[in-house]
């Protein structure tokens, strides 16, 4: 029995420095770092909207400060009778469908899309520049031509002449200006 009490002890002994060694490599080993993404101080407004994309490779961010640009209303009517009149059968339907744009101020828009600047349907920043330099260069040649015939022939009219002479001047100018204004959109494609 005394040889079964020592072998017991020793094989108890064992399993208890074992264990023993077991929590102490558990609890002595450091945890991975984790790795922590980076903080984005993106602004945020009441219109504005973000996306963030991470991977392997890196991030990607999409930020649009004004979002929406155009904001959409749909409404529907819908109305159906089929009543008897006085003098006989009488039937209505209507249909009818409204999409209306506004942009963020509430401006509603009264008649085709509202384009952004650049895209389809809106204006680009290089015709409206050669448009107002169009009319700019059309405004002086019809001044100069009115100044130089409609302005003399009228100007010897008595008493009104030199009035006269400044309304022709204003209109050559005006013609000229509506003029290259039309020139300037055809070669420049605009």
């Amino acid at each position: 029995m005394n040889k079964l009490k020592i072998v017991a002890a020793s094989v108890g002994g064992v399993f208890v420095v074992a264990h023993i060694g077991l929590l102490g490599y558990v609890f002595r080993q450091e945890p991975e770092p984790v790795i922590q993404p980076p903080t984005f101080n993106i602004p945020r407004g009441p219109y504005s909207s973000y996306k963030i994309k991470a991977g392997k490779d890196g991030y990607e961010i999409e930020f649009r400060a004004d979002d929406p640009k155009v904001l959409e209303s749909q409404r529907s009517l819908s109305s159906d009778s089929n009543k008897k009149g006085f003098f006989g059968g009488g039937t209505e339907s209507r249909r009818e469908w409204r999409t209306d744009q506004f942009t963020r101020e509430g401006t509603r828009n009264l008649g085709g899309d509202i384009g952004e600047v650049g895209k389809t349907g809106g204006v680009s920043a290089e015709c409206i520049a050669a448009d107002a330099g169009a009319r700019s260069q059309g405004a002086m040649a019809g001044s100069a031509i009115a100044a130089g015939v409609a302005v003399p022939a009228v100007a010897s009219i008595p008493y009104v002449g030199w009035l006269m002479g400044g309304w022709a001047l204003l209109l050559g100018q005006k013609a000229g200006s509506t003029l290259g204004s039309q020139v300037g959109s055809v070669f420049n494609d605009c």
